[in-house]
């Protein structure tokens, strides 16, 4: 679900990383923190306009990344409605969609390096004791990169079901998928090796 960076400049790419993630983490605790969904209902509204701000393209944009997670949605509206928690699923449902579009809306306008940036300036109080914090910051950078490129291939398996079967994609396409990640998970752990891994550069500079 989380999108690479829109090529489609908008107001809120000139913004710094930090104030963006930090103004989404407030956000999303604010989220959680409350059961109206007239709140909730508000909130969503309001990360559509977030969207509908940045111009037509990127809402556009935005609104096709965000597709895929409607069956989520309706299997939770559904499955409150059976158990006669309507409220409550109405709440969780409204809560799930503008968490996961405010930080779409994040990532899409705000470049990669950057987000590391903020990471490691994060992560330095546990640098200074010693600890090396860069398999944690090129974790979130693979992270962020590959959600979209695997969401992708499994949209891809999904049309390659459906043009030989009458019957809709199921659990049929997870081994696949699956086998696909984890090729992908080999070739990525080949390229960090050949380029010195994630480990700490060694200082060869001190003399024994």
């Amino acid at each position: 679900m989380i999108s690479l960076t829109s090529p489609v400049e908008t107001w809120a790419h000139r913004w710094p990383a930090g104030l963006k993630l930090g103004l989404m983490s407030l956000a999303t605790v604010a989220l959680f923190a409350t059961e109206d969904p007239a709140i909730l209902g508000a909130s969503a509204v309001g990360v559509a306009l977030l969207y509908a701000s940045a111009g037509t393209r990127f809402a556009r944009a935005g609104a096709r990344q965000l597709w895929p997670l409607w069956p989520f949605l309706v299997l939770i509206a559904l499955w409150h409605g059976l158990t006669g928690q309507v409220a409550a699923g109405v709440a969780l449902t409204l809560r799930l969609l503008a968490a996961v579009a405010l930080a779409n809306f994040v990532t899409m306008t705000t470049r990669l390096s950057a987000m590391i940036e903020v990471a490691a300036v994060l992560l330095a109080p546990f640098r200074r004791l010693g600890l090396s914090t860069r398999a944690l910051e090129i974790s979130i950078a693979l992270v962020i990169r590959f959600t979209p490129a695997i969401a992708r291939k499994g949209g891809l398996l999904s049309e390659a079901w459906r043009a030989r079967s009458r019957r809709r994609p199921g659990w049929q396409i997870v081994m696949s998928l699956a086998a696909l990640a984890i090729d992908d998970a080999d070739h990525v752990a080949d390229a960090l090796k050949a380029r010195g891994g994630v480990l700490p550069i060694p200082d060869t500079d001190q003399k024994g």
